[in-house]
């Protein structure tokens, strides 16, 4: 007797989880996902509606994130920058991913929407402050940066850097926005 199959949308979506962080958005078509689910390529469409949205729905940072937000928000900048640098290859994966299909009109739009909902309302609902929001979103771009040098562009002297020494220095940054001197 054979193992039984997981359901159709639940292995369309756990191909996609695993392709996309891999291949990126362009490099994983419609046909990948179903041959790694095991399904026609149409049950792709017909579950999911579009590849776009598939990859949307797949590549979500906030249920990352979000245990993130709970602790002391006196300690977060550095608390942040030590998971973000000592993620795993799942998050680095699904970080390229989304930065390589920004190029996509269609998903501009959603990365926005998620990049607020996974980042920014999150860290503005900790802060104080009429500029609550710009901070949260400085502190957005400022991780955003970091994570760009490390991951797209591969500085060497950040990956090369003593880790204790970068999440201090750069959780420093983060902090400062999330709770400026007064």
């Amino acid at each position: 007797m054979s193992p039984p199959h997981p359901p159709t949308k639940e292995a369309i979506r756990a191909a996609a989880a695993k392709l996309f962080p891999v291949h990126g958005y362009i490099g994983t078509s419609v046909r990948d996902i179903a041959g790694e689910a095991g399904v026609d390529p149409a049950l792709v469409i017909r579950n999911f509606g579009s590849k776009e949205e598939l990859f949307l729905e797949t590549m979500r940072l906030d249920d990352e994130l979000g245990p993130l937000f709970d602790g002391p928000i006196e300690e977060l900048g550095e608390t942040f920058v030590e998971y973000m640098v000592d993620t795993t290859d799942r998050l680095r994966g699904m970080f390229l991913a989304l930065v390589r299909a920004s190029e996509s009109d269609g998903v501009v739009p959603r990365l926005r929407e998620m990049h607020d909902t996974a980042f920014v309302l999150p860290l503005q609902e900790r802060l104080e402050g009429p500029d609550a929001e710009l901070r949260a979103r400085l502190a957005a771009a400022l991780v955003g940066g970091l994570l760009y040098s490390m991951w797209v562009v591969q500085d060497t002297h950040l990956l090369q850097a003593d880790r204790s020494d970068l999440v201090k220095r750069y959780g420093a940054l983060v902090q400062q926005l999330l709770t400026p001197p007064s």
